[in-house]
């Protein structure tokens, strides 16, 4: 499968398919590269995302047509039956993500060998065919039959109910023939019922709000098609692995103070740590430490079918208001959680930290712990800096942060890619409604669990290599050059020298961010970087991790959330020979492919979880439309340019069209918009007021405009790259952030 390898310089493909809704004339790839300001190389590139997106059924790329029509399918893909009357059968993508038109229908021939047995909601793979002005569907396989769900929203129209699917491309209502209860405005999420031509929905859950926060997660897992519901086999058989005892052979680690340090709010607990001074005379000034990780292949065996789901979902996948889990409550939240004074399996990595904060040695074992507390970040930092009496601040605790400094200084010293990049924090009261939308506070307490994890994870890659055992790495290769060339550019307008013939490190982009200083434009600098960087992944094949600077690297520390996690501790369980659960020879076989799979699902995680936040967003400053924010240009492109809220998220465009009567320049060496004749300059990265005037929470799109339609400054300003001399058209306001204002003022 391609990857998705888009240059600095190159624009999403969210951004495409805005742009191509947004263009009043057809847009062919040469319009594309034109409105993005695409470099020679970056065209070449743009070329391969298109032939990406295509792929992906996102855009339509036939040979000498635009892409307005955005009605390209992959060349196989799985479609579901709609009608099946008569002689024709009709059938449709069973993911669809473009956003304008309508999935398209595509006629499906008979399967080979005989007459078509097909009925409405069968799935079918199948190889597509464009066929004149139409699709046409060669089946390749029939399907296991899934769901006809849909999520929409209720409308009464002539006197009867109608359901309205929540995507922008749903164009067709369905006639509802049972309501359940639900209302005209409500969400709902209904099944197809009845047969051709007279098919109609029937709610089989009331939802409430579509606009309520609560909702916002569901629509992300009903878009992205994230598995939610656990058969009811497989919860029974959740209940019975989690009844079983522990076994015998245990390493017996009760005795030791280990604690979990986690998230307040945190809904399962698979790591614990403890550490102690080393009384090994060969390790001097060292430290001995147990990271006890959740012994989840102990309860989920190869084969079974816990396994098969845990496989199918690759991931948890977390919203602010809930959790979509890899496992059944039973084991993600009870039993394979790490809790106090309670006996728990345990797959133990023993590590010998030396005075410098190398690994010197490590083994593992599967053992029963006891925890002496679950504690919250916030609560052990406060509980080191003195600020919060806690009874193991100085067996546990104290400890623990004498083995992290020596641990730390050994990640200083590899110097791992270094970005400052805040994370939001949607803050719920217990009804689901929005308090905050925040950056994440980040605290030693926070670097010292990382570095712990960062030491197990190491020590499982390197295990597995000297026992000749298949590793699943977790895998995060260089930059490639076309995207360092485009960084090289980009770092020019602010007489910043980069060459391209040096060894490319993690360290070298920090020197970068060294010399940026605390400029006002370091955020946009850094944000350049990290677009600079590949996407990780996981594979058996052992590339390295850049950014961590490490050259074997694997995903140990969390096998309640991660698949991949669980195929290591298997691995570890076979190479060491610990018992039942260890890896298969059928799984040390298709590890390729298990990466492969695993990755998509995370990717797939990511995007819902990111437009769940945005939706979430959106909530928040929907009760602040037409106020006038701070804010930060964060994209610019020669038809507008996109601008998140400072402090607290949310992307939203102002069209070039929106910036008044005079005509902008491009400048995309500079990524920004001049003024023909005023010189007033939109650059990425510039902090600038902007009045939002829509917000919508079940998209979670925003949308701004200046505050007086002539440039947040309120008239024509002159502007310089930083460092030229030229005054700057910045807004220099230094408020908290996420300080709305109204008219100029605090609220």
């Amino acid at each position: 499968m391609a990857k998705n390898r888009t240059s600095a310089g190159l624009p999403t493909r969210q951004q495409i398919l805005d742009f191509i809704a947004s263009s009043d004339t057809p847009a062919g790839k040469r319009e594309i590269a034109k409105a993005f300001g695409l470099s020679a190389q970056d065209k070449i590139l743009l070329k391969a995302l298109l032939k990406d997106m295509s792929d992906e059924g996102l855009i339509d790329v036939a040979p000498g047509r635009a892409f307005h029509k955005m009605g390209g399918l992959p060349k196989v893909t799985v479609l579901r039956i709609t009608d099946a009357d008569g002689d024709t059968t009709w059938a449709v993508p069973e993911r669809w993500e473009a956003e304008h038109v309508p999935a398209p229908r595509l006629r499906v021939r008979e399967m080979r060998g005989k007459r078509s047995a097909l009925g409405v909601g069968d799935r079918i793979l199948a190889r597509t065919e464009e066929a004149g002005n139409g699709w046409i569907a060669h089946p390749m396989k029939q399907l296991a039959r899934g769901e006809e769900l849909m999520l929409g929203v209720l409308h009464e129209e002539g006197g009867k109910l109608w359901l309205q699917g929540v995507e922008k491309k749903e164009r067709r209502s369905w006639p509802v023939s049972d309501a359940g209860g639900a209302e005209p405005g409500d969400l709902v999420l209904a099944e197809k019922a009845g047969r051709p031509p007279r098919i109609t929905a029937r709610v089989v859950e009331r939802l409430g709000d579509p606009f309520a926060p609560r909702s916002f997660s569901l629509i992300a897992i009903h878009r992205h098609g994230i598995p939610s519901v656990f058969s009811e086999e497989l919860l029974e058989e959740a209940e019975r692995v989690a009844r079983q005892p522990l076994g015998d052979g245990r390493e017996d680690l009760r005795h030791l103070p280990i604690v979990a340090i986690d998230p307040a709010d945190a809904r399962d607990h698979d790591d614990a740590v403890w550490a102690t001074p080393d009384d090994d005379p060969a390790n001097e000034g060292g430290w001995k430490a147990i990271v006890a990780i959740a012994d989840v292949s102990f309860y989920v065996r190869p084969g079974s079918e816990l396994d098969r789901e845990a496989r199918k979902r690759g991931n948890s996948v977390y919203f602010p208001d809930r959790v979509v889990p890899m496992l059944p409550e039973v084991l993600s939240a009870d039993v394979c959680s790490l809790k106090e004074d309670v006996d728990r399996a345990a797959l133990a990595c023993h590590l010998q930290v030396t005075k410098s904060g190398a690994l010197k040695s490590w083994r593992f074992t599967r053992a029963v712990v006891r925890l002496a507390a679950n504690i919250a970040y916030e609560d052990a930092q406060a509980a080191i800096d003195g600020d919060l009496e806690n009874p193991l601040t100085e067996t546990a605790l104290r400890p623990l942060w004498d083995c992290w400094h020596a641990l730390n200084a050994a990640r200083d010293k590899r110097e791992p890619l270094d970005l400052d990049l805040p994370e939001r924090r949607i803050v719920l009261d217990e009804k689901g409604r929005i308090l905050s939308v925040a950056p994440r506070e980040r605290l030693d307490a926070h670097k010292l669990i990382e570095d712990y994890m960062i030491a197990a994870n190491v020590a499982a890659a390197k295990a597995l290599e000297a026992k000749k055992t298949p590793v699943m790495y977790r895998i995060h290769e260089p930059p490639a050059r076309e995207k360092l060339t485009a960084l090289k550019e980009y770092l020019k307008t602010f007489d910043i020298e980069f060459a391209l013939g040096q060894v490319i490190r993690p360290a070298t982009f920090n020197r970068i961010l060294d010399r940026v200083g605390e400029e006002e434009f370091r955020p946009q600098v850094m944000e350049q970087v990290l677009r600079t960087q590949t996407q990780a992944y996981y594979g058996p094949e052992n590339v390295g991790h850049f950014g961590l600077a490490l050259g074997s690297y694997a995903h140990f520390t969390s096998p309640i959330r991660r698949y991949a996690d669980l195929i290591v501790h298997r691995a570890l369980v076979d190479a060491y020979r610990l018992g039942p659960g260890g890896l298969t020879p059928e799984e040390a076989g298709s590890m390729d492919r298990i990466g492969q799979s695993i990755s998509q699902l995370e990717r797939r995680a990511m995007e819902a979880e990111r437009e769940t936040i945005d939706r979430y967003v959106a909530a928040y400053l929907a009760a602040h439309i037409g106020e006038v924010m701070e804010a930060r240009i964060t994209g610019v492109q020669n038809f507008g340019f996109f601008a998140t809220v400072e402090g607290v998220g949310g992307d939203g465009l102002v069209a070039a069209r929106d910036l008044g009567a005079e005509y902008f320049h491009f400048d995309e060496a500079g990524k920004r918009l001049v003024g023909e004749h005023s010189g007033e300059a939109f650059t990425l990265g510039q902090r600038i007021e902007l009045r939002l005037v829509e917000a919508n929470p079940v998209s979670g799109a925003l949308r701004f405009e200046l505050p007086d339609g002539k440039g947040s400054a309120g008239g024509p300003q002159r502007t310089g790259r930083p460092g030229k001399g030229a005054p700057k058209r910045v807004i220099h306001r230094r408020g908290r952030p996420g300080n709305i204002r109204h008219n100029g003022r605090k609220r």
